[in-house]
């Protein structure tokens, strides 16, 4: 497989690269700037390029950048992309009183993104944090969301490798709505309890 990670010089996007390339994966990361592209890269272990030259080729993008930055990293390599999967990780969250709070959006992030390409979009990885990807495979499950068949199980091939559980078909692109919701149930859960919390389901 060929995987763009499109934020890849940023602590999730570097995480992920690291866990793929080591799986064996052929990780391009991608960068406004060409340069900070390339010194991460070679620190990383993968190739680096600028994000229009990472998505071309590839069999997946990983749309791994900032929430605040999402939409408009879509719209603006859409062209680029074409008809490419694309993997949306992030999740728009809102803060109040030190409590993280889900978006007050009517749909998802995965969603919006999904108005603005033409390939299919898949939504997963909410539940994984960056410093569990930077030291190994994150414990528990994993979820990925999609309704393009196709799309969905080369995210679900990818997200095989970041994680020592399963990877769950959790439905329908719309689930995106509940994966980035329960993101702010995690950041919550990580600041009351000091922890690195994750997702395991059971009576699967």
């Amino acid at each position: 497989m060929k995987v763009a990670v499109l934020g890849g010089t940023g602590a999730f996007g570097s995480a992920l690269a690291v866990r793929l390339g080591e799986a064996g994966v052929d990780v391009t990361i991608g960068s406004r700037d060409p340069d900070r592209a390339a010194a991460r890269a070679a620190e990383l272990g993968v190739t680096g390029a600028t994000n229009t030259d990472a998505v071309a080729g590839v069999d997946l993008v990983v749309l791994s950048v900032d929430a605040s930055a999402a939409l408009s990293t879509a719209a603006e390599l859409a062209d680029a992309i074409g008809e490419t999967s694309v993997l949306s990780v992030a999740s728009q969250l809102r803060f109040e009183n030190k409590a993280a709070l889900p978006s007050d959006e009517p749909v998802s992030l995965a969603e919006r993104a999904q108005h603005l390409l033409r390939g299919p979009v898949v939504a997963g990885l909410h539940s994984l944090a960056a410093k569990e990807l930077a030291a190994g495979k994150a414990e528990g499950d994993a979820l990925v969301c999609g309704d393009e068949d196709s799309a969905k199980a080369a995210a679900i091939e990818l997200a095989s490798h970041l994680v020592s559980g399963r990877v769950l078909d959790a439905g329908p692109l719309a689930s995106a709505r509940a994966l980035e919701a329960m993101t702010a149930v995690i950041v919550n859960l990580n600041r009351r309890y000091g922890g690195r919390a994750g997702l395991q389901f059971v009576g699967l």
